[in-house]
């Protein structure tokens, strides 16, 4: 065997390396942020969500809902309670509902098809799980003081929370590849925790049962985006040539 083939033999895995380690450096820049994604926004609440239910199905008393409701309710004043019911109605009914609706009908009439299918069933898949949760929980509102805006269905998951938090995360998703996206971060983070506060204030709903809402619907409505390819697929080759040819008829 010559020097040379030695020589070659012996840098064989040295070069193997080094092409396995370049491929491991690309994979990483070009999906480290997926990966961080779907570390943080899916497996992270989906985690997060099945803790509450392994708790809540054990019947323990989760450490943080008592001590937390007490101590909102001991700010209570005439003020904040006219602040924290107008909130949490414009984190459902006067706000978070037409604005899903308003965004919806937006993504329709601007024909972006894909962006009203990813909106579209974000918000009604988390609808659903948001109804199918409370009758299959059944957990029953906190009964620590009488509320001013009592409710009569079941508390687990907080359909506020959900709601609030549906809207924000797939606003943030839209956002994220434009310039907005730490404005409407910074946004939907501030009325996402302002809604779930106001429903612990007002003693309608236990933490526990926002923290399951947002968990939930971080998961859902980051799983929609992921598998909806939002970009619009590339026009045939023939149908561009058409347009063009109508465009300049001088090339017939």
């Amino acid at each position: 065997m010559s020097s040379e083939t030695v020589v070659a033999t012996a840098q064989q895995p040295a070069k193997v390396a080094k092409d396995e380690l370049g491929y491991a450096g690309r994979f990483l820049k070009n999906h480290g942020w997926k990966m961080l994604g779907l570390f943080v926004c899916l497996l992270l609440p989906i985690w997060g969500f099945a803790a509450l239910v392994d708790n809540l199905r054990d019947n323990r008393a989760f450490f943080f809902d008592a001590p937390l409701l007490n101590a909102l309710h001991a700010i209570e004043t005439p003020a904040l309670d006219r602040f924290f019911v107008s909130v949490s109605l414009v984190g459902f009914l006067w706000g978070t509902i037409p604005l899903d609706i308003a965004i919806f009908l937006f993504f329709a009439i601007c024909r972006r098809f894909r962006d009203m299918l990813f909106f579209g069933l974000a918000v009604a898949g988390s609808a659903v799980l948001d109804f199918a949760g409370k009758g299959y929980f059944a957990r029953d509102r906190p009964d620590l003081w009488l509320s001013i805006t009592p409710e009569k269905n079941y508390s687990f998951p907080s359909g506020h929370a959900m709601g609030s938090a549906t809207l924000g995360m797939a606003l943030v998703l839209l956002a994220w590849p434009t310039r907005w996206r730490w404005p409407m971060l910074v946004l939907a983070v501030g009325f996402v925790f302002l809604v779930g506060t106001s429903r612990v204030y007002l003693g309608v709903h236990y933490p526990s049962d926002i923290l399951a809402g947002w968990t939930a619907a971080i998961a859902w409505v980051y799983g929609m985006y992921v598998l909806i390819d939002r970009k619009a697929p590339t026009p045939p080759p023939t149908a561009a040539k058409s347009k063009d040819t109508v465009g300049n008829p001088a090339k017939t």
